[in-house]
């Protein structure tokens, strides 16, 4: 993720070979049709979510805190010096 891009969302998602990435490294195999009925099963995707969400939000939370005890600079440009006839 490109750091120099202003933001004013954050999409997150794990997708199918994500999971079968987390599977092999299980050490168990996962075929997309097994990932696909796994990831739906039982509503485990909306499960997903709602634990990203939460994660998410405590992350914004513990963020917002930080700052308030160590407010980050905002760059400004640097003053204009003005030239005064004396």
């Amino acid at each position: 993720m490109t750091e120099k891009k202003k933001r004013e969302k954050v999409v997150a998602e794990i997708t199918l070979a994500h999971l079968t990435q987390f599977a092999r490294e299980l050490g168990r195999h996962l075929s997309q049709e097994e990932a696909t009925a796994f990831l739906n099963q039982d509503g485990r995707a909306y499960a997903m979510w709602k634990l990203m969400m939460h994660a998410g939000e405590e992350y914004i939370k513990s963020s917002l805190e930080h700052s308030q005890r160590h407010p980050l600079p905002i760059a400004r440009p640097p003053a204009q010096r003005t030239r005064v006839a004396v």
